[in-house]
């Protein structure tokens, strides 16, 4: 019996262990997709204790804490941080076999030492030990992000922000690159009349464009569309259902903006034909850029109107949906093509079921401009965990080139959350390591610890062009 969360955990092979220990475990970490926040790091934040850093916005540990019967006041509401933490340790017992007992070890063991289970006996002692820690310097968010070997993280962010705090963070001489990601979903979610035109005026007003026109819209996103390069951002984002790819012409769109802007509710089908010209637009902007395009799609969102509305979105009340998928990506990907205007793409799928839908998609649209032009993103949010990542590494490999996968990134708000680069990177080298003590791979270290290495670093490196950033980035400042 192998004791828990060892040195070679998850690692069943003396190959997988060659393969993480040599290769994989030294590599820095490209983090191209989070949602930490900016100004934390921006201030080099300092959190007061374990809470605060590990269960503040934490919805996978929500979902858990109400599913083990723990009342919301101990989630989201007025109990203290200690109250919170001791419920939270409470349900860690009853997560086994979920991926939160082995992330909530594993960050507890690489970033305080603690090897001791979490549960209601320890409770205190972890607490008290892990929020003292907290309270040192060594423990600042610009501390425990060089401690976990980050060399880049995107953070996700408005087309309407400031983006002040990444320029802050660039000109203290931060060792770490912290760049920004355009995520224009607001710009094209006219559903609310009322909440669409706040936010265009929102929009405007960052851009110095009175929004009137949908030519207005266009342009006020040019613009700072141009400010996110200029800071160094490489990346765009979408989280969607679906593609949009409904059919349109230059004047439906037009009077569909107009008839929004003018307070008017839309159709179902003007709604469509609006998203389906934002989603092209946008997508020229990043080709003409350069840019990697990212479609998270699949989530269903919302699905208790009642906590919805006590609590907003984003507090642990979606699921996986089944939406329909192939056809409207593959139309919406050919319209691009067609027009030699489509950019680097990563695809990220939440249902399983469409795993090879996915990988086979991508293999429609390389073009050899690229290696890896087109890619089936790492599993996430409900698939980031073990048997998600391994499905997804098992369609991409046989429908495609494992080889040239830019492999994981956390998609987390904690800065706690690092460990599960570590986690992807045991599971790659075991699946590997699995396939050569088979006999299905041949024992070529040099061979396999190259494919490792470029897989957990060299390949997103090179595919998002990070280095050249640095250097423009630098420019712009000093501009």
């Amino acid at each position: 019996m192998k004791p828990f969360l060892n040195e070679d955990f998850l690692l069943q092979t003396d190959t997988a262990r060659t393969l993480y220990h040599e290769y994989a475990k030294q590599m820095p970490i490209i983090d191209y997709h989070n949602h930490l926040l900016p100004d934390q790091i921006a201030e080099d934040k300092q959190f007061e204790n374990l809470t605060q850093i590990w269960l503040y916005g934490d919805h996978y540990k929500w979902r858990a804490m109400r599913t083990n019967g723990v009342d919301e006041r101990y989630i989201t509401g007025d109990a203290s941080d200690w109250e919170k933490f001791e419920k939270w340790a409470e349900t860690v017992p009853y997560t086994l076999r979920n991926p939160l007992y082995h992330w909530t070890h594993l960050e507890l063991q690489r970033y305080f030492g603690v090897t001791e289970l979490l549960n209601k006996e320890s409770a205190r002692r972890i607490y008290d030990h892990c929020s003292a820690l907290l309270r040192t310097p060594e423990y600042s968010v610009r501390n425990l992000l060089r401690k976990m070997n980050v060399q880049t993280l995107c953070t996700t962010d408005d087309p309407s922000d400031s983006l002040e705090h990444h320029r802050a963070i660039a000109e203290s001489g931060y060792n770490i690159q912290v760049l920004p990601t355009f995520r224009a979903d607001k710009a094209m979610s006219p559903e609310d009349p009322a909440a669409y035109n706040a936010y265009l005026n929102k929009l405007g007003a960052s851009a110095a464009v009175d929004i009137v026109s949908y030519q207005d819209l266009q342009q006020a996103l040019r613009v700072r569309h141009d400010y996110f390069a200029a800071l160094g951002c490489k990346l765009s984002d979408h989280g969607l259902e679906q593609i949009y790819a409904a059919d349109y012409t230059e004047a439906d769109t037009a009077r569909i903006f107009a008839k929004v802007r003018g307070g008017a509710a839309l159709e179902q089908a003007e709604v469509l034909q609006f998203k389906s010209a934002m989603l092209v637009f946008l997508a020229e902007l990043d080709w003409e850029k350069g840019w990697t395009q990212q479609f998270h799609l699949g989530a269903l969102r919302n699905n208790n109107s009642r906590m919805l509305r006590q609590l907003g979105p984003d507090t642990g009340w979606d699921s996986i949906g089944d939406f329909s998928q192939a056809a409207a990506l593959s139309k919406f990907l050919d319209r691009l093509d067609t027009q030699d205007k489509l950019a680097k793409t990563i695809l990220y799928n939440l249902n399983p079921a469409d795993n090879e839908l996915y990988a086979t998609m991508i293999g429609n649209f390389q073009d050899g401009s690229v290696a890896g032009k087109m890619q089936f993103g790492s599993g996430w949010w409900f698939l980031d965990q073990k048997d998600g990542m391994e499905r997804q590494i098992n369609a991409l490999s046989n429908m495609g080139l494992l080889s040239r996968f830019v492999g994981m990134l956390t998609d987390s708000r904690s800065f706690l959350s690092y460990p599960r680069h570590e986690y992807f990177r045991r599971i790659l080298c075991n699946l590997l390591g699995n396939d050569v003590e088979n006999g299905e791979l041949p024992a070529d270290m040099e061979l396999l610890g190259q494919m490792v290495q470029n897989i957990c670093y060299h390949n997103a490196e090179q595919y998002f062009g990070f280095q050249q950033v640095a250097k423009s980035s630098q420019v712009a400042i000093e501009a």
